[in-house]
């Protein structure tokens, strides 16, 4: 029998296009989405499930269970963008943010750990982000709610070791998707000491617009699919944007900080 793969935040993106490509390798794949009857033609099967509503989680899990008997692997994809000062974005968005980026995948894995512990076996892949591993600037709540996930991964690995559960996360970096649509920017203001926001969200748009294509991100979760022990991390992402971390691990703090502000012509 193949795996059975339920991938939130499925509908487009990076979530299409690892549900394309795993289903091609004859793996069992579901997506969700808040709307899923807007996805009857979808290329492989879509079911309701907001990340911020636990019933419809819950709701979501089961709906697989029922049809297939088992659920192999979660890959927790579902997120949203944020970008600004951090002190002009308001609290409200700053909570939705991390609502779907931390406490979402969270709710997500309660969800499906007790069908994995029956099994006594499945897979969880949390899709976090490069910009999970420093605090970049005017994405600081971006940074810090991938990251969060990131770390959370580690704890719950080892939760989860005497149940034959595995987890680790993919950390893409820039890939060509609609985030940037769905993302919350917080307005440009005449009058706002941070004169610099509109360069440097003008630089992330553009860099996400000329992105790579999001398949090598799916690529990497075949990998991982096909990796008996997988690794705590994995990284996917141009030369540089992995070279990132390494240096951030090399460099002293000041020295680090001093090439982002550089970068980003701070």
């Amino acid at each position: 029998m193949s795996k059975v793969i339920l991938i939130t935040g499925g509908s487009s993106g990076i979530g299409k296009s690892i549900g394309e490509y795993l289903k091609a390798y004859g793996y069992t794949v579901y997506g969700t989405s808040r709307s899923p009857e807007k996805y009857v033609n979808h290329p492989f099967k879509i079911v309701g499930l907001d990340v911020k509503d636990v019933a419809t989680i819950n709701n979501a899990v089961a709906e697989v269970i029922a049809a297939e008997g088992k659920l192999d692997v979660l890959i927790n994809n579902a997120g949203v963008g944020i970008t600004g000062p951090i002190e002009e974005i308001p609290e409200a968005e700053i909570q939705n943010n991390f609502d779907t980026n931390f406490f979402g995948p969270i709710n997500v894995i309660k969800a499906v750990l007790p069908q994995m512990r029956k099994q006594n076996s499945g897979l969880v892949i949390n899709v976090t982000s490069i910009a999970g591993y420093m605090g970049l600037p005017y994405r600081g709540v971006y940074s810090a709610s991938k990251g969060a996930l990131e770390l959370l991964t580690e704890a719950f690995r080892i939760e989860l070791k005497d149940f034959n559960v595995n987890m680790t996360n993919i950390a893409p970096g820039d890939f060509a998707t609609n985030i940037a649509a769905g993302r919350y920017h917080a307005p440009l203001k005449d009058d706002s000491p941070y004169k610099k926001y509109g360069s440097v969200l003008s630089d992330i748009d553009e860099h996400v617009n000329n992105s790579s294509d999001p398949i090598a991100v799916a690529k990497m979760v075949l990998k991982v699919l096909k990796t008996k022990k997988p690794r705590t991390h994995y990284k996917v992402g141009d030369f540089m944007q992995k070279f990132s971390i390494v240096l951030k691990f090399l460099l002293p703090d000041k020295v680090y900080e001093k090439m982002l502000i550089n970068h980003y012509k701070l």
